[in-house]
């Protein structure tokens, strides 16, 4: 197994396009034609992690967080990010990171959230906008079937819990082949006029040139007419944060206790409680204080993230429970999340979840 087979896979589910513009998700340090028999899974990447890994005879780290944030200009160990590479180089290890492409993931970081919470029916809190585009081609009436379906297959037509969602017209088209062509369908230098079916599919950006090739190596005619449109629909399925409900209400007091326990949280920083009881829950792994409008607006009782800054608390305004119970405690599980996702799929190497704590804050 090799390290791109492993992260194609990751990223057909969690584009790299689909991070946030500040991001640097993606292949940081190593070769993707690296042979891997083991692989381990950690929040971060720091100096203690390439140890684990190097102990562990793992040929690739695949980490939530960026080891490389912004641009290096020197790698001179000065720093513990520039001695973090200078080690993976030395011992030939790769490191992958996967971050706000797996936030923005509908079963991604936020999901195994909930599932952590005890939460039901889980949607998107802040649906991205202009991530879907329509595509539209042109297809002689018998072979409909075959190119919708290796569009499909490409990833065409997913809409929420539907698949290979389409819409067809029938039609003519007309056209002339010149001396050079080499028509399916028609004569040189004769003008033809066919029976065709216009099909129409919603896919996300991400996926139009993947499903564009599809398309056109599935068609029969030497030269395929399609149209590609921008969508200002925002997609509910991919965004940031989540909002979910617990099965029957829950006290408050007893609310955060649980939070307390599940999440291991040395404390948690809240504002007033002003409800008595929690039952609709919104969150957001990481820093997520700008989700607080969206999370108002979902008439959630509590937003639950980490990173808040002390002015940012006084934007709960009597009308929702802000908790903070730390950027490490509500992603730490984010590990799992991502072994869990490998080893549905692959069964040819090892995956490891990382034994070091790399919370680089302490309680007293």
């Amino acid at each position: 197994m090799k390290i791109k087979e492993i992260t194609r896979y990751l990223e057909s589910l969690a584009p790299i396009s689909s991070q946030e513009s500040y991001d640097n998700s993606g292949l940081i340090v190593g070769n993707e034609n690296t042979e891997v028999s083991n692989v381990l899974i950690s929040l971060d990447c720091i100096e203690s992690t390439v140890e684990e890994a190097i102990e562990k005879n793992c040929e690739l780290i695949i980490a939530h967080h960026p080891i490389v944030f912004r641009g290096l200009k020197k790698l001179n160990g000065k720093n513990y990010i520039e001695r973090t590479v200078i080690k993976a180089i030395k011992n030939d290890i790769a490191i992958y990171a996967i971050h706000t492409n797996l936030d923005n993931y509908r079963f991604g970081v936020n999901h195994e959230i909930g599932k952590r919470i005890g939460l039901k029916n889980l949607r998107v809190l802040q649906p991205k906008n202009e991530v879907l585009s329509k595509l539209i081609c042109y297809i002689p009436h018998d072979h409909v079937t075959a190119v919708s379906q290796a569009m499909f297959d490409a990833g065409a037509g997913k809409i929420g819990d539907y698949d290979e969602c389409g819409f067809a017209t029938s039609g003519e088209g007309s056209f002339r082949p010149n001396e050079s062509a080499k028509p399916f369908i028609g004569a040189s230098e004769e003008r033809s006029t066919v029976k065709e079916t216009k099909f129409e599919v919603v896919c996300s950006t991400h996926s139009v040139h993947q499903v564009v090739q599809a398309m056109i190596s599935a068609h029969p005619y030497e030269e395929v007419a399609y149209e590609i449109f921008p969508m200002l629909n925002s997609n509910p399925y991919e965004g940031s944060g989540m909002v979910g409900e617990l099965e029957t209400p829950v006290k408050t007091e007893d609310f955060l206790k649980h939070l307390k326990r599940e999440f291991q949280c040395g404390v948690i920083r809240h504002t007033d409680l002003v409800s008595e009881n929690i039952q609709k829950v919104a969150y957001c792994g990481g820093a997520g204080s700008f989700l607080l409008p969206s999370a108002k607006r979902s008439g959630a009782d509590i937003f639950i993230t980490g990173d808040y800054k002390y002015h940012e608390f006084f934007d709960a305004d009597g009308g929702i429970i802000i908790a903070d119970i730390g950027h490490f405690e509500s992603e730490q599980y984010t590990s799992h999340r991502i072994a869990e996702i490998l080893m549905e799929k692959f069964a040819t190497f090892a995956v490891h979840l990382t034994e070091v704590n790399t919370n680089p804050i302490n309680y007293f």
